[in-house]
């Protein structure tokens, strides 16, 4: 049902929606062909998630509030939504295939039955972190979705090492980077488009704990996480952990998919005055997540009766150790 209305409401004229609510949209005769209204877009891409505010519809990104990320293990309806275009409707997992290819001795094509049984599972705690978090606040401004502080979460992922289905493939010499396709639609429509496709370095992918996922806290990955398949590349962008995960290719190189190139994903390779210009080629890959913290009790603006008052919240390190807190 959810599906087919949103197909409904993606194919209806905002006039048809006015009728269907029993009002009129102002100004819909001068709105461009495929929006609508914030409100309605909430109410239903944001189905199964708890208090995200919506920072823009098409494509879906959400944020968490920072008091409702005050769990040790963030819930599925209060992890944030970071989409690069228009996510797939059909995610059957029982017919979801997986393949593994490139510089690999065995190609291999994989249901998620398959991983079940071929590789061992685990259970990992993880945090993703979007690499724009926390982008609001620059100054001068910088574009894109200005995240506050909500574009980061710790749920715990089920699924099985990447590392142990890329060693039963068969690792080639000079293998360099991967590549990672999700089965999400370029918002342009154009199915020769891919709206994002990054990768990371073999080194990273080798690690004991950047999975491949099929659960999320205990269920299954709610659809705007990237049900029913996904990579968790903890510590690293969450552009990283591709959603709706249909390929792994392994390539000599590294990836240059959509938004492996340019600036996308990328800092200055030294510090930088404010506003400075910099050059393309001084430009280097992000790769681990700056150390962070979070106060998610009390809420900010909160009127406190008492000075006494037990203050809460989270710290991660990228892919650091962690030697002392």
């Amino acid at each position: 049902a959810n599906a087919d209305r949103r197909g409904f409401l993606r194919g209806a004229g905002l006039a048809t929606m006015g009728a269907m609510l029993g009002a009129a949209i102002p100004f819909h005769r001068n709105m461009p062909a495929g929006f609508f209204p914030i409100g309605l877009a909430q109410s239903d891409v944001l189905v199964g998630k708890d208090g995200l505010t919506l920072l823009n519809d098409r494509p879906v990104n959400a944020e968490t509030p920072p008091h409702l990320l005050d769990d040790a293990i963030t819930p599925t309806s209060r992890h944030f939504i970071r989409n690069n275009g228009l996510p797939p409707e059909d995610v059957d997992a029982e017919s979801w295939t997986l393949s593994i290819d490139g510089l690999v001795d065995n190609p291999m094509e994989l249901s998620i039955a398959d991983l079940r049984s071929q590789f061992e599972v685990v259970t990992m705690a993880l945090t993703i972190e979007c690499g724009g978090n926390g982008r609001a606040y620059f100054d001068p401004p910088a574009s894109g979705n200005q995240w506050t502080l909500g574009a980061v979460a710790c749920s715990e992922w089920t699924g099985v090492r990447l590392k142990d289905v890329l060693e039963k493939a068969g690792v080639k010499n000079g293998v360099v980077y991967t590549a990672h396709v999700g089965a999400d639609e370029h918002l342009s429509g154009d199915p020769e488009k891919l709206p994002i496709s990054r990768g990371v370095p073999i080194e990273k992918a080798l690690t004991d704990n950047v999975l491949i996922a099929f659960e999320m806290n205990g269920g299954p990955l709610h659809p705007m996480n990237g049900a029913p398949l996904r990579l968790v590349v903890p510590g690293w962008p969450g552009s990283c952990s591709q959603k709706w995960l249909k390929s792994i290719t392994l390539r000599d190189i590294v990836h240059d998919g959509p938004k492996m190139t340019g600036t996308s994903y990328r800092v200055p390779n030294r510090p930088v005055e404010p506003g400075e210009e910099v050059a393309k080629e001084d430009f280097v890959i992000i790769e681990k997540m700056p150390v962070k913290s979070l106060i998610t009790s009390p809420a900010t603006g909160i009127d406190l009766d008492s000075r006494d008052i037990e203050v809460r919240g989270h710290a991660w390190s990228g892919d650091r150790t962690i030697d002392k807190v």
